[in-house]
């Protein structure tokens, strides 16, 4: 089972994954796919409740870069470990698109690439794990220096050196 950590804490799922046939929840958050948000997209935003889109590997943000006011959530999947694309999605979400919405990891979401994560702007996580707080702050006291700027906005290594 998948625990939502969302800003470092647990956290209750209020969203509903609806499919691309799923009737719409009348009054439920709701988080659909691509091709769901493009059929449905004048019903989607007239309704009650908030909607999130989860967009695929291979689902660029820049195709719904012109909804994001209209979006609650957008999730990135990882379909692997190895596939890094959402985490460019992510960086381009928020410093490109200007996105303050909740930007949530799903799908192959390693422990091990949650500090990274947070690096380019996750701040939603659906883990799987028996004690996702605990792993959450394991993952985030990893490092204490970084080399680049990210998203998180903490000083770098050459900036902590000319203070």
């Amino acid at each position: 089972m998948k625990t939502l950590i969302r800003n470092g804490a647990p956290s209750d799922e209020t969203f509903v994954s609806i499919g691309a046939e799923d009737e719409l929840p009348a009054g439920m958050d709701v988080i659909v796919t691509l091709d769901r948000w493009r059929a449905d997209r004048d019903r989607l935003t007239q309704r009650e409740g908030l909607v999130g889109v989860r967009l695929q590997s291979d689902e660029p943000p820049e195709l719904i870069a012109e909804d994001l006011e209209h979006l609650a959530v957008v999730a990135l999947e990882f379909p692997a470990f190895r596939d890094g694309r959402a985490y460019s999605y992510a960086r381009l979400l928020r410093e490109q698109y200007g996105y303050a919405g909740e930007i949530r990891a799903v799908g192959d979401v390693l422990l091990e690439q949650l500090h990274f994560m947070v690096r380019v702007g996750f701040d939603a996580f659906e883990l799987s794990s028996s004690d996702p707080k605990r792993d959450f702050e394991i993952a985030q006291a990893d490092f204490s220096v970084w080399y680049q700027p990210g998203v998180d906005e903490r000083d770098t290594a050459i900036e902590l050196r000319h203070r």
